[in-house]
């Protein structure tokens, strides 16, 4: 058993693929919030592919963290000199690399030594996974009044939060006439990089308009879409590693084959090439990122509650369930696909039978759970957006209120077959109590104006929920899908 580190990599390059590239000889260009799985999997794996064309090796990762729930995290992949495993995993597919993107981990939260990161000349993109609940979001908007944001802003030498401290960054570089930092999320967000200049200005605002000003015209904020199955770690799958290859990892990432990254070409000091390993960019992302969050996020909540209420563990064996797979089908096809924009050169339909073939992978065992997670953050982004277009034109909307009626019931708390759901949302306390409310007042559920807005206020989708609800708790899951998809849609 080899444990992976700059000193072991020449062995492990006998059992699997490792940098082609002397690490010694990267340096730092971007800092990264956010080291989980996805980031290592996806833009981790991109620029590991870049550096090894022997481009661009200015443009390594330093990875920072505001959270300090994440210091164990740091301090193995540190102890493993910044290295780790990723692992493409589908039928017949087991394909360990050793990526070594990242050169640096900061201590998380050590907020001195964050800052000093992100003031260094070097760093020219300041790049963000922390998830959709990290962007302080209330209906479809940041909430700029929360306390952490309103502490950052009453005194920003002190800032804690990723976007007080990028703020106070920007502030100390302008200060010292270092270059602006483009700042990119790659989050999985509608308009991610509009969503993050609209809090970073809007706290500049509140300190300095000179400094909110600075921000609007020299900060880029490209939007961004970004595209990997990447699940939670488990045991097994550690196991195998070592099993199969004699690998040690205190933090290896398992994801699927398929990776997507399409980036709007805005950036304030420069960018590596990354258009040479697979990177799209464009001028506009809006069509490419409203396909993915549509035909694939919106198509992952179609099966999870669903899944989740009969008991189902991963995303493969609700693809393999008939009614939930042909649930799913009749949401994408009169629903979902119909919502999402045409692209020169991209088929809707190829990619929606890529990603049922991605949903139905079992290697990657994508869990039911995951895919419930933070549906109060994921509806207003994924499914809302669709239901109000479709109510605007006056179309039928039936399959989307089944999907968010699915939602409703799940977030009672409870499975048919009583299994108590673990919280599961960070909102996990309100939503159940707006869900056993509407059992007998379905429209209950609707009232949570954070998440569905304007659309609670049109009485033909209130009422279709209310039904389909009903439907739910009189006749149980698997009869009042079967009752929709046989055509009692209204």
């Amino acid at each position: 058993m080899t444990r992976i580190s700059n000193n072991t990599l020449p062995e492990l390059g006998e059992r699997i693929a490792v940098p082609a590239y002397d690490r010694a000889g990267l340096k730092p260009g971007i800092a990264h919030f956010g080291v989980g799985n996805f980031h290592r999997a996806h833009q981790c794996v991109y620029l590991d592919d870049l550096f090894a064309t022997g481009r661009d090796h200015d443009w390594a990762v330093v990875g920072l963290s505001v959270r300090v729930e994440d210091k164990p995290a740091f301090a193995d992949m540190a102890a493993q000199d910044g290295l780790f495993t990723v692992t493409e995993v589908d039928e017949g597919v087991f394909r360990p690399r050793a990526v070594g993107s990242i050169t640096k981990l900061v201590e998380p939260g050590d907020r001195d030594a964050i800052l000093a990161t992100l003031n260094a000349p070097e760093i020219r993109i300041v790049t963000l996974t922390v998830t959709e609940g990290g962007y302080y979001i209330a209906g479809d908007k940041p909430d700029l009044n929360h306390p952490d944001l309103v502490a950052d802003t009453d005194d920003l030498e002190s800032a804690r939060s990723v976007f007080g401290l990028i703020l106070s960054a920007i502030r100390s570089r302008r200060a010292a006439g270092a270059p602006a930092f483009t700042v990119l999320s790659c989050d999985n967000l509608p308009h991610n990089g509009d969503l993050t200049r609209g809090i970073v200005t809007g706290l500049a605002a509140r300190v300095d308009p000179e400094l909110a000003n600075f921000v609007s015209t020299e900060i880029a904020f490209p939007n961004s879409m970004v595209d990997r199955i990447t699940p939670a770690t488990n045991q097994t799958q550690i196991d195998t590693l070592a099993r199969e290859k004699g690998v040690e990892d205190k933090r290896p990432v398992f994801c699927e084959p398929f990776i997507q990254w399409v980036i709007e070409d805005r950036f304030s000091a420069g960018r590596p090439h990354l258009e040479d390993v697979g990177v799209t960019f464009v001028e506009d992302v809006t069509a490419y990122e409203l396909m993915k969050l549509r035909i694939l996020n919106a198509g992952h909540a179609t099966i999870a509650y669903p899944a989740a209420l009969l008991g189902l563990t991963y995303a493969h064996d609700a693809m393999r369930d008939d009614l939930v797979s042909r649930f799913f089908e009749d949401v994408e096809r009169n629903y979902l696909l119909p919502a999402s924009p045409e692209i020169e050169g991209v088929s809707r339909e190829s990619y929606l039978a890529t990603v049922t073939g991605r949903f139905a992978n079992p290697a990657i065992a994508d869990t039911i759970r995951r895919l419930c997670l933070d549906g109060s953050n994921r509806q207003p982004k994924f499914v809302i957006p669709a239901l109000r277009e479709f109510l605007a034109a006056g179309r039928d909307v039936s399959g989307l209120a089944m999907v968010q009626a699915l939602w409703c019931r799940y977030c009672y708390g409870e499975l048919e077959d009583g299994t108590v759901v673990e919280p599961n949302d960070p909102n996990w306390a309100s939503l159940v109590e707006a869900a056993r409310a509407a059992k007998t007042e379905p429209r209950r559920f609707l009232e949570q104006r954070g998440i569905f807005g304007d659309v609670a206020d049109n009485a033909a989708y209130a009422d279709i929920f209310s039904r389909h609800l009903s439907a739910i708790w009189e006749k149980g899951t698997r009869q009042a899908i079967e009752d929709y998809l046989s055509g009692a849609r209204r």
